[in-house]
């Protein structure tokens, strides 16, 4: 359920959205894209909650990786579906953790 992230510090992509009404192909795409996430390098983990609005984060090592990341052909192909079609809204951050803290169980 939570991503396995290592000791910071490291990276985390917050990606906030509200969706907008035509949202044919956006699972599947949303499913292709993280398995695709998953093999790039630098990726450390990813944890999504959608409600009323949407909130995934991605981990990431460096910088250069979520750089890399987004240039990823196959991802701006998504982000393009994403701008026109699936997303009434949407903010990005991406923000250096310094710390983190857990309890489990």
């Amino acid at each position: 359920m939570f991503a396995n992230t290592p000791k910071p510090p490291y990276y985390a992509v917050i990606f906030t959205s509200t969706l907008a009404e035509n949202t044919k192909g956006y699972e599947q795409t949303a499913d292709q894209i993280l398995q695709l996430a998953q093999k790039q390098p630098g990726f450390l983990g990813f944890e999504s909650a959608r409600d009323k609005i949407g909130i995934s984060v991605s981990y990431w090592q460096t910088l250069e990786d979520i750089k890399q990341w987004k240039a990823q052909s196959e991802h701006q192909v998504a982000q393009q579906k994403g701008k026109r079609i699936w997303y009434q809204d949407y903010h990005i951050r991406i923000c250096k953790v310094e710390a983190d803290y857990t309890k489990q169980g």
